[in-house]
């Protein structure tokens, strides 16, 4: 296992976390760029600490773009746990949520496989998603997935050596409840949640683990370094004149975005509108300067 200790080396820990994102892109085809300032440092260490834990889930709060499931997906990289996320294809209902975590279990269950399952606020097309994550935060199994004969068999067949393994009972409620123990183990389950609107308080009320059994992890605003050090990444492949003027652009691209920031404080405090400034729209932003200046 990887040793738990001190970090006493801010700057080593933001090389050491370059080189793990250089490592994701090269294997895999969903690219990673991120940008480690302090505040995205704490967030990977402290979601690599979650999913070192047995039964170790997150719900990370925060609004678009605010980096909740990349920072999630480098975390389980580093951690070597597989990432999984459903796909919203046009018919997909709860039926075909059903079959994912089915897959899901007999993966973490039976062939003890460390897994990740990544869920955002816009893949609830079905409130009963919602139930069904309630109740595997919970228990670690959903009521009646298994309810075919054959499936059942089937778990209880390909779990009976390693529950012999672990010298226990050879009885089926034993050996299910070993399998149940390997999920919990093994899935770890990952909410990126919206906390713009109602939705998020009503869902919580209504599902109570998913906040009894998650570590609750929120994405405050960025701070002003961060938005500086981010802007000099987008910008750091353009022909600019100088390094200094590269410097002064990221510069004055934060500053627009802390007087946009202002502006819709003002403008919620006299009309009583939201408007919402995300890390999403900065980024978007500073592509379409990008783009403009190309």
């Amino acid at each position: 296992t990887q040793p738990y200790e001190e970090i006493k080396d801010r700057n080593k820990l933001a090389k050491v976390l370059d080189d793990k994102q250089e490592e994701h892109n090269l294997s895999n085809s969903y690219k990673l760029t991120l940008v480690f300032f302090e505040d995205a440092i704490e967030h990977v260490v402290r979601i690599c600490r979650i999913l070192k834990q047995p039964k170790g889930n997150a719900m990370l709060i925060g609004v678009g773009g605010s980096g909740k499931q990349s920072l999630a997906r480098l975390a389980s990289f580093i951690r070597e746990a597989e990432v999984f996320q459903i796909e919203l294809v046009k018919n997909y209902n709860k039926d075909s949520f059903k079959e994912d975590m089915v897959n899901l279990m007999i993966k973490t269950g039976v062939d003890r496989i460390p897994v990740t399952f990544t869920f955002t606020d816009s893949q609830i097309s079905d409130e009963t998603f919602l139930e069904y994550i309630n109740n595997l935060l919970n228990t670690g199994e959903i009521p009646n997935l298994f309810s075919k004969k054959e499936d059942y068999e089937d778990i209880i067949n390909r779990v009976r050596p390693y529950n012999k393994q672990l010298k226990r009972i050879d009885s089926p409620d034993v050996i299910y409840s070993t399998f149940v123990q390997s999920v919990q183990e093994n899935l770890h389950i990952v909410l990126c949640m919206s906390p713009v609107g109602d939705k998020l308080r009503i869902r919580c009320r209504k599902f109570p683990s998913l906040v009894n059994c998650c570590t609750l992890d929120w994405f405050t605003a960025w701070p002003e370094d961060a938005l500086t050090s981010v802007a000099l990444r987008f910008l750091g492949d353009i022909a600019l004149p100088s390094d200094n003027a590269r410097r002064h652009l990221a510069e004055t691209i934060c500053k627009i975005n802390l007087d946009v920031e202002a502006k819709s404080n003002r403008f919620y405090n006299e009309l009583k509108r939201k408007v919402y400034n995300t890390p999403k729209s900065y980024l978007d932003a500073i592509q379409l300067y990008v783009k403009l200046l190309e």
